[in-house]
């Protein structure tokens, strides 16, 4: 093997013996037409076995997680926490767009608020979760389902990636990213298999075809002898006997898309990444202790002792904020 090719992320090596049985396996696997195209543009396939060598940092390697603005915080809001948690129950429980909630506030409830406030309500809000998501998440399965989606950010393109535990189906990862390569992978697999029991003997991840979350498993259980094993579930139909096994798992995934889509398409895109993650992260917190699953029985993927014999949402949503200020 030798040096290949070297960028700050990784380093990659190469074999390029034509006697390599790796590289002979691989050439076997074509089809007739793909073997004549092989003759002319050798380039175009990766036969030839190469291995990288991640450089990913531990600062790197932390999820994305809310800033925390100049908007206020949640004791200096003008209005009670009773209005604020109203205005997330509207604006995230119920996915309605900031200006739809500040409406629904001021023609209904009689309370003056502007759509800004409800960004800023959000923000404020968000800053404050997304540690208590990351707290009270609980322990995760030794097989977890990961996906992302697409999302829009100052006019561009953006991913959110999401793991999901099936027995529970709750969230135990998400994850911004301007793009959907071998980092935002690895982060969100990391961090979606941070508490999984430590007596568990291998971890099995789901995922679709993307190669990046291939590389983020290489890098774990290279760096942290992570122990994970990969099941793709590749196109809409079952053309091979994996994608057939394991295809129930990747709907799971799909269905928290879909669910995730709806909060998202109220916002129409988001004018800065911080936008982004605070509404994803207060979708999780949503998602997870608030949204009731006809799967669990209707009861949530992620039940708090705390949370029982409150009946409103923003009843909830107060609480759940009041305990998130004290976590460090």
């Amino acid at each position: 093997m030798y040096l290949w090719k070297e960028r700050p992320e990784r380093t990659l090596y190469k074999c390029d013996w034509d006697g390599c049985q790796y590289f002979l396996s691989n050439k076997r696997k074509l089809n007739k037409f793909e073997r004549v195209l092989f003759l002319s543009k050798s380039s175009q396939f990766k036969l030839h076995y190469s291995y990288a060598e991640y450089h990913f940092t531990e600062q790197q390697l932390i999820p994305s997680a809310p800033e925390k603005k100049d908007t206020g915080t949640l004791y200096s809001i003008r209005n009670t926490l009773n209005t604020f948690c109203l205005a997330l129950t509207f604006h995230i429980s119920l996915g309605l767009s900031a200006r739809k909630t500040a409406f629904v506030l001021r023609h209904v409830f009689t309370i003056p608020a502007s759509y800004q406030t409800i960004l800023n309500y959000s923000q404020i809000a968000a800053y404050h979760c997304h540690k208590f998501n990351l707290t009270y998440k609980g322990d995760a399965d030794p097989l977890q389902v990961g996906d992302e989606v697409c999302i829009k950010v100052s006019g561009k393109k953006g991913y959110a990636f999401f793991f999901l535990s099936p027995s529970r189906r709750k969230i135990t990862s998400y994850h911004c990213a301007s793009n959907r390569e071998a980092l935002p992978a690895t982060i969100s697999l990391r961090e979606a298999v941070r508490t999984v029991p430590q007596h568990t003997e291998t971890v099995a991840v789901v995922t679709d075809g993307n190669p990046s979350y291939i590389e983020g498993i290489h890098f774990l259980n290279q760096k942290e002898n992570a122990n994970l094993t990969h099941h793709t579930v590749i196109g809409l139909q079952n053309l091979d006997t994996e994608s057939e096994e394991y295809r129930p798992f990747k709907q799971m995934i799909e269905r928290l898309i879909r669910s995730f889509r709806f909060h998202t398409n109220a916002a129409c895109g988001f004018k800065e990444p911080n936008g982004a993650i605070a509404l994803t992260t207060l979708f999780a917190t949503h998602y997870n202790f608030l949204r009731p699953h006809a799967f669990l029985n209707y009861e949530v993927p992620c039940p708090l002792p705390e949370l029982q014999g409150i009946a409103t949402l923003q009843g909830k949503w107060a609480k759940i904020l009041r305990i998130a200020t004290t976590l460090v």
